[in-house]
């Protein structure tokens, strides 16, 4: 099954692309659902259909599906209450009714990542369209499984379960109480969830895909929006330029507009694959004027990762040996770049983004020597550590 994420700025119309694409594969014969959190159901104000929590068949071979943020927190908060239904009583904690529950911040994006993982499992379809939130928050929430899972071993680690039969004894010896099962189970359950969001993201099938309006603030989205994505090892496969204005345009501001998306458009496609989409004179409504819109299809080979590849060779001195790790990021700015080796991890800093990845085996027994930022790509040259990695005679 093929995953197509679409993202951009907040106004670009990303919607609007998510709904035309999806509609576009099922024209073509191909089964598509297109997804969407939007709690104002902006999906389906566009589709001309009202979407909701459960999948609503639009026409043939196309479905739309709004999931209930409500209802999954609702579920969640009451199997909380009930597994921890001992350590309530012990302190004396009233439960929380399904009536006066309202879902924290956050919980669209936790349902949109559940629904995701579901979405992409089922062979009811051939095409999944994920209509994210605005850029912004779309980056925090594909980096939210990876983080997750990230404090979730640190905070309770696999390893320290192999211990479940000797913790009433360490209990005692301790004089404290140790983590009941039931917090392991819950951890381990969660990591699995996350880990099958994590694979549905970095999967080969799902592509990336960003909408924005030409012009300076679309620039600036463009760039932002590639350096976070590189960061998390991901690229979009095409950028669509939204609300494309005709070239010939014979009023005078709309011709100031139009040359300001020209020249915007040159400089992207110096660097992307620029699909323009072209201003249909109003705001799309109904799957006529989505058919309208020349959105780009799906490409069996596009593809958004990115590879972090390792080289080894010589040193300058032409003896020692040396890993140096070449990591994407373009539109990084040398002063914005830092770097911090913790452990078995390695913290990047690009800018206003940051990643914590674990280092692959071969660099956790190397120390670090240094690093360059060469033409977009961050070179991070690591030395084997002589008492970790000893020298063969």
């Amino acid at each position: 099954m093929r995953t197509l994420l679409i993202t951009g700025p907040g106004g670009s119309g990303r919607t609007t692309v998510a709904a035309a694409t999806a509609l576009a594969a099922a024209l073509s014969g191909v089964r598509t659902l297109v997804l969407s959190a939007d709690r104002t159901d902006s999906l389906g104000a566009v589709l001309g259909t009202a979407t909701g929590a459960t999948p609503v068949q639009v026409r043939e071979g196309l479905t739309a599906w709004r999931p209930d943020a409500t209802a999954g927190f609702r579920d969640d908060l009451a199997a909380f209450q009930e597994r921890a239904a001992n350590v309530l009583d012990l302190l004396g904690a009233s439960r929380l009714d399904a009536e006066e529950v309202t879902p924290l911040p956050g919980a669209e994006e936790l349902t949109l990542l559940r629904a995701l993982r579901d979405a992409a499992l089922s062979e009811r379809h051939e095409l999944l369209v994920v209509d994210l939130p605005p850029t912004p928050q779309a980056l925090a929430l594909l980096a939210l499984p990876e983080e997750l899972r990230r404090y979730l071993r640190r905070l309770l680690p696999p390893e320290r379960q192999a211990a479940r039969a000797l913790r009433p004894m360490l209990g005692r010896l301790a004089g404290v109480p140790m983590p009941s099962e039931w917090l392991y189970e819950t951890a381990a359950r969660w990591d699995t969830e996350l880990a099958a969001v994590e694979a549905v993201v970095t999967d080969r099938n799902t592509v990336l895909r960003l909408v924005t309006e030409p012009g300076p603030a679309g620039a600036d989205a463009v760039r932002s929006a590639g350096l976070a994505l590189a960061l998390r090892g991901l690229r979009p496969d095409v950028l669509v330029a939204n609300r494309v204005l005709p070239e010939q345009a014979h009023d005078t501001w709309l011709a100031g507009l139009a040359a300001q998306q020209r020249k915007a458009l040159e400089e992207w496609q110096e660097t992307h694959d620029v699909r323009p989409v072209r201003h249909l004179g109003h705001d799309p409504r109904g799957t006529d004027d989505l058919a309208a819109l020349t959105v780009p299809g799906v490409d069996d080979d596009a593809t958004s990762a990115v590879e972090w590849s390792i080289a080894d060779r010589l040193a300058d001195d032409g003896v020692s040996r040396v890993f140096v790790w070449h990591i994407p990021l373009p539109g990084a700015i040398r002063d914005e770049l830092d770097l911090i080796r913790r452990g078995d991890e390695l913290v990047v800093t690009a800018g206003q983004f940051r990643r914590i990845v674990p280092l692959p085996s071969a660099l956790r027994r190397c120390t670090v020597a240094g690093a360059a930022l060469r033409e977009g790509e961050l070179c991070i040259r690591f030395a084997p550590d002589p008492d970790l990695w000893p020298e063969t005679r």
